[in-house]
């Protein structure tokens, strides 16, 4: 086989192995982070530097500046960022997808045999425990050390290259600094990845081999791969609400307009890199790491002050329309699945949220049934449908967590949801069944003393409040409080009780009608099923 193509297979080979060992290094070291990284999130607020910061930390973790934004796009769809915290995030991620570049430049240092026998390492550590954190940590690590291994294939491949006059004539022909910036847009938009580009290019220059005419055209490779990472988000856009659209739109104009900045820098600046990183840093692959990682600080410094009016150009290139998609749905957008641990927050917060729409239905359809007022019911109707979908939603997206790698604590979690859920609509199940004892006693003209009704609403208002105390329970894993969920929820019971022995009293001195019996007893049956399936959500957080 000829020295050529051993290369070039060597090059693919090496090139699987890195981008394997960066998946399995991001994947894990997520899974490690998982608590970490929802509470990040759950701090986003509308300070420029936290919302850098977040996008730093969080594609440093994944390791990739693209799943980061896919993932800010699909909480922006969600609802549950503002299109100016996402704009900050986006800036972040752009600074932390330069770690890649840095650890591919340490490639060069004596340290390289090292970090490979991680691999080794991390394996046995996989295979030799049964904790799953260790094996965890392992994997991680196995990652790392894969990385390494790759980049070293990769490496030996370029030193064959370097003597192949074909090769290097190829990649000395191309001296136009668009062209360059072109090829470095193209190459990465098809591999969907800045930092396996930019690794190759420092790998190519470390091995002695140029690019274009020296000085600066290097850098305008790299000026590309910053656009051609655009692509992954601008794809993930299709389908997503304006907002959501607009982020990517703001993504793609952040690295665009700071390329093109740069690029009439260095146009205008032929020695810019002799003169700069070239005279800091004697390794030709380091001047090329710092150079990625100094164009994202200065175009972040540089777009900081000016977030603002760069948002409001979004708005303008892409208008607001006249219909907006439901929250409910971006709650559980597909791209979210990228980031599992964060999915699965969102999760939560949506599952909870339906606990709030079943409990305030709960409560209209009992009012509704003390009034003896009608005209609300059909809405009461209409809402838990939109509980019933939200729950079958819901479902089917905790079936797709599910069927990522996530951490042993996240499938805790999943199973723990996929009770709450169960519950939650058997709530707005059970306030459905009031709104036909509403009917039927409108119909058959039933009453009840204000005294009965009090009593009713004491029971209603009792649940609210193990409802609330629920809610703080499974939100803060408050496993304490589950005790005084449970005495409430046996005050209910108690009220059950009460209730029915006053009313079977009432009908044995004839106060009571005979025909008030069955929706007196089931109306309040009912209540304290609800009751049940709050207490049995309160009681769900003891799978963690």
């Amino acid at each position: 086989m000829p020295p050529i193509v051993i290369s070039i297979l060597t090059l693919f080979g090496g090139l699987g192995a890195f981008l394997l060992g960066f998946k399995l290094l991001s994947d894990n070291v997520e899974k490690l982070a998982t608590g970490k990284l929802r509470q990040l999130f759950n701090k986003t607020s509308n300070s420029r530097m936290v919302g850098v910061g977040i996008g730093m930390v969080t594609t440093a973790v994944v390791q990739s500046s693209s799943v980061t934004t896919v993932m800010t796009v699909g909480f922006v769809n969600a609802g549950i960022m503002s299109l100016y915290q996402a704009a900050c995030v986006i800036m972040g991620a752009n600074i932390g997808t330069t770690i890649t570049g840095q650890i591919a430049a340490l490639q060069f240092l004596p340290i390289t045999e090292f970090v490979m026998m991680l691999t080794a390492v991390g394996a046995f550590m996989d295979l030799l425990s049964k904790n799953k954190k260790v094996q965890t940590i392992g994997l991680a690590i196995a990652g790392l050390g894969l990385v390494f291994i790759g980049l070293e294939l990769m490496s030996n491949s370029m030193a064959s290259f370097r003597d192949e006059p074909i090769i290097t004539t190829a990649l000395t022909s191309i001296s136009n600094p668009i062209l360059l910036l072109l090829v470095g847009a193209l190459i990465t938009a098809v591999v969907q990845s800045s930092s396996a580009v930019t690794a190759i290019v420092i790998l190519l220059v470390g091995a002695g081999i140029t690019i274009g005419n020296g000085g600066n055209s290097v850098l305008f490779v790299i000026l590309g791969t910053n656009i051609g990472t655009c692509v992954t988000a601008l794809l993930s856009s299709v389908g997503a609400n304006t907002n959501a659209k607009r982020a990517c739109l703001f993504h793609f104009l952040f690295n665009t307009v700071g390329s093109i900045i740069f690029l009439i820098v260095l146009v205008c600046w032929p020695s810019f890199n002799d003169m700069t990183f070239k005279a800091w840093f004697p390794e030709a692959q380091t001047q090329i790491a710092m150079f990625h990682t100094a164009f994202n600080v200065i175009c972040t410094l540089l777009y900081l002050p000016f977030v603002k009016q760069l948002v409001k150009l979004t708005t303008i290139i892409i208008p607001d329309k006249k219909t907006a998609s439901k929250a409910e749905d971006g709650f559980m957008d597909k791209r979210l699945l990228r980031t599992p641990s964060l999915a699965i927050g969102q999760l939560q917060k949506q599952t909870y949220n339906m606990s709030a729409l079943a409990m305030a239905s709960l409560e209209k359809s009992f009012e509704s049934f003390a009034q003896g007022d009608e005209s609300e019911l059909e809405k009461i109707t209409e809402q838990n449908e939109e509980i019933e979908k939200l729950s079958k939603n819901i479902t089917d997206y905790l079936v797709l967590v599910s069927a990522e790698e996530i951490a042993y604590e996240d499938e805790r979690i999943l199973s723990m949801l996929h009770h709450n859920v169960s519950d939650i609509a058997r709530v707005a199940e059970l306030s459905e069944n009031l709104v036909k004892y509403t009917r039927k006693k409108v119909a058959k003209n039933l009453e009840f003393s204000e005294k009965v009704n009090n009593d009713l609403r004491a029971m209603v208002a009792k649940i609210r409040e193990q409802h609330d105390l629920t809610m703080q329970i499974v939100e803060n894993r408050d496993f304490e409080a589950i005790k005084v969920s449970d005495e409430i929820e046996s005050e209910i019971d108690s009220m059950r009780k009460s209730l029915t022995k006053d009313h079977i009293k009432r009908m044995a001195s004839g106060e009571c009608s005979v025909e008030n019996n069955n929706v007196f007893i089931n109306l309040v049956c009912n209540l304290e099923r609800a009751a049940d399936h709050i207490n049995y959500v309160a009681h769900s957080i003891e799978e963690l």
